[in-house]
């Protein structure tokens, strides 16, 4: 076994899940920087690292070292310590103070830090509140390598140190050695599995009341991020089981102590022609049946509205606008000024946008104030376009306020609107509709437009197609194609999927709907490559990152999002000087998708931007949201990822010039009619299908979509 020593000049990449890490090292007297790999979760570019193995010739890497051990030290070299403290270890010290404290205080520079921080005042440039801020950051610094070191020792990557500090600050051994599960409900990115791994090691028993709990509210949070609001009590025992490993019995026991403490709600309820046993978490029933007692408040103030005033104002509608409304779409304008609620549903090209325009006409003399929203920013912006009106996001409208972890607008504070209009209404999850009813007031109207077919919510539940299904609420559902929109292959081929019909794939070099024929993943991959790199832009004059979004079905596989994001990042953006954080590569200038909600930066799940900064000195990137500047600590990065391919359900409610989207039959199991509809529903001008006729084929007659389990029909219906 070899030994080598040097500093970590940079890092390539490191896995938050093992902590495998591929290195650039320093070594004293050599100008080649040695390319390390192994197991490495701790370490951070500018440490110094003695390590111990073996060389390796690698086929596609060339030589490289393989570390068995390694041993991080104190940088002792002007140079090791300068590149430590500039790496931006210390928020506050980039390249430039490094350089000078280093200067100053040489060797000496981190017992200077460490016992006599005052001495940096001697350092030009650091003055009282720098130096402050660099006291602060270096105590915070050692507190966290501490707590890496204890995670370490409990199965925890230390990738996860700085978030679980952030969370618990002095608390966090304490908390984690009481009870280890709290990890999972805490911290975003460790799950039960981890924190089981954690309480193990702990010594808690497996059969304890903390795990048992701790896993049945995992299942059901694990059963909600699939779409589901309730599950079979039978079906939920079977997979509480299979994670837990525990007998029936005693998860049974638990369920009664969990309802009696209010954490879930266990009640019968209509399915399959009986009575069925099924468990909510807490949160999720509570909102259905607000839901359904918010639309009853709605629904109890009649309209009165003659039918000779409806048809002057439709008609002074038509004329304003200069047109003249199909049957149906007159129908869809009258049910919207006689009703309190009134859904709009349709595929592309069947006039929902006409429709809002002219019931914003004929009814503007009629309500005292019009407000329009929709679930994300793409979709608010596209809605502003359409009807010449500011509009929002519901998030935006209902003032979400951090501090309090709650939504301003409520009954108690309800909006100021006669009307609201809420388009992709598709799109809202359960928990998002009932805080939108709860703030529209008793005397306002609501119109919600979307489309039934495509996807249901990224978030748990099913409301739009629930509230079809219930026949409690007026629906208008539009069918016709018109004319203009029939040219498009875009549109007619999108009705044929919805239809069970398979696509036209006919060579047509002026159309907007093109497939091409690849049964090999590999090839896929590559051809996908060349058409956003070179094909498309070169034909069309398509930008790569912003007109152009890959939608791939699945996130494993050499056709998956993950392996298609290294691939185009490499291809579109290659950088020599990546940012590695939380097992993610960034470079600047990628393209980036938010990954869960985040009320205090306004961003939510889905919402793309570029990543126009990374700030080595801050700790922070920014990302530009179609203009609007989010900073993101390093310690956060995991909410973000690659957005040069994503999901159709993650890209819901947006759209984009040009869409391609791979299909083959290793998706087998996502093949699925309304992914595929809502794939090619998601481009504008283009659309690009590359793959098998099998898959295509497999997609356009698989219906069977997975199940969601929800209370809100029924809720409704009662």
């Amino acid at each position: 076994m070899e030994e080598i020593q040097g500093y970590i000049e940079r890092i390539t990449f490191q896995s938050p899940e093992n902590g495998f890490t591929v290195a650039r090292l320093k070594e004293r007297g050599k100008r080649e920087l040695t390319a390390i790999v192994g197991t490495m979760p701790s370490v951070q570019a500018g440490e110094s690292v003695r390590c111990r193995g073996r060389w390796k010739e690698d086929a596609n890497y060339g030589l490289q070292f393989q570390v068995e051990s390694y041993e991080v030290e104190a940088p002792q070299s002007v140079e090791g310590i300068k590149k430590y403290l500039g790496s931006g270890l210390i928020k506050g010290i980039g390249p430039v103070f490094a350089e000078r404290i280093v200067e100053y205080h040489r060797e000496s520079t981190l017992d200077v830090i460490d016992s006599q921080p005052d001495a940096l005042l001697q350092v030009e440039g650091i003055g009282p509140r720098r130096l402050e801020r660099i006291k602060a950051c270096w105590e915070e610094q050692k507190a966290i390598r501490e707590l890496m070191l204890f995670l370490q020792g409990y199965g925890i990557s230390p990738t996860y140190a700085q978030k679980v500090f952030k969370t618990y600050r002095e608390d966090s051994r304490r908390i984690i050695e009481e009870n280890p599960y709290q990890l999972a409900r805490d911290v975003w990115g460790i799950g039960f599995k981890t924190a089981d791994q954690t309480a193990r090691r702990l010594g808690i028993d497996p059969q304890s009341d903390i795990r048992i709990d701790a896993g049945v509210e995992y299942v059901l949070s694990k059963l909600a991020d699939e779409g589901h609001t309730c599950y079979p009590r039978e079906a939920f025992l079977e997979k509480a089981r299979e994670l837990l490993e525990v007998e029936p019995e005693r998860i049974e026991a638990r369920l009664e102590f969990i309802e009696a403490e209010e954490r879930i709600v266990i009640q019968n309820r209509a399915y399959q022609g009986g009575e069925v046993e099924f468990i909510w978490l807490k949160a999720f029933h509570f909102s259905e049946q607000g839901i359904a007692r918010e639309l009853r408040r709605l629904l109890q103030q009649q309209l009165t509205l003659p039918l000779q005033e409806a048809y002057h104002r439709i008609q002074a509608a038509e004329k304003q606008m200069g047109l003249q409304l199909a049957p149906n779409q007159r129908r869809a304008v009258e049910v919207s000024l006689a009703e309190k609620v009134h859904i709009i549903t349709g595929g592309p090209g069947t006039g929902k946008s006409t429709i809002t325009k002219a019931i914003l006409q004929a009814v503007q003399a009629q309500v005292s104030r019009i407000l329009l929203a929709a679930p994300t920013g793409k979709a608010a912006k596209r809605l502003s376009e359409i009807t010449g009106r500011e509009a929002s996001t519901i998030h935006s409208l209902l003032e979400y306020d951090f501090t309090i972890g709650a939504f301003r607008r409520n009954r108690d504070n309800p909006l100021d609107c006669g009307l609201l209009v809420v388009d992709e209404a598709s799109m809202i999850d359960t928990l998002l509709m009932y805080n939108l009813l709860k703030a529209i007031p008793d005397s306002a109207r609501l119109l919600l437009v979307g489309d039934v077919d495509q996807l249901p919510s990224v978030g748990p539940g099913n409301v739009l197609k629930d509230f079809i299904s219930s026949g409690r609420v007026p629906v208008t559902r539009l069918t016709d194609i018109f004319r203009q929109a029939a040219q498009s292959r875009i549109i007619t081929n999108a009705h044929r999927v919805n239809a069970g019909l398979f696509p036209d794939i006919r060579i047509d070099k002026q159309g907007d709907f093109f497939f091409i024929e690849n049964d090999e993943p590999e090839a896929i991959a590559q051809a996908i490559i060349g058409l956003v790199k070179q094909r498309l832009p070169k034909t069309y004059g398509f930008r790569p990152l912003r007109d152009i979004q890959v939608l791939s079905p699945m996130n494993r596989g050499l056709i998956g999002n993950r392996n298609l994001n290294q691939l185009l990042q490499r291809a579109l953006n290659p950088s020599d000087d990546p940012l590695v954080r939380m097992g993610r590569t960034f470079h600047r200038g990628d393209k980036v998708m938010q990954i869960q909600n985040n009320y205090d930066k306004e961003a939510f799940n889905g919402d793309v931007g570029i990543l126009a900064r990374i700030d080595r000195i801050e700790q922070e990137v920014t990302v530009d949201f179609d203009g609007r500047h989010v900073a993101y600590d390093f310690a956060d990065l995991d909410q973000l990822s690659l957005a040069y391919s994503v999901s159709v359900h993650k890209f819901q409610g947006s759209e984009c010039p040009c869409v391609v989207i791979p299909l083959h039959t290793t998706h087998y199991m996502l093949l699925f009619r309304n992914l595929l509809y809502t794939g090619i529903t998601r481009g504008k001008k283009l659309v690009v299908l590359v793959g098998s006729k099998q898959a295509l084929s497999i997609a356009v007659r698989n219906v069977q979509a997975a199940e969601r389990f929800t209370g809100l029909e029924e809720a409704l219906r009662q």
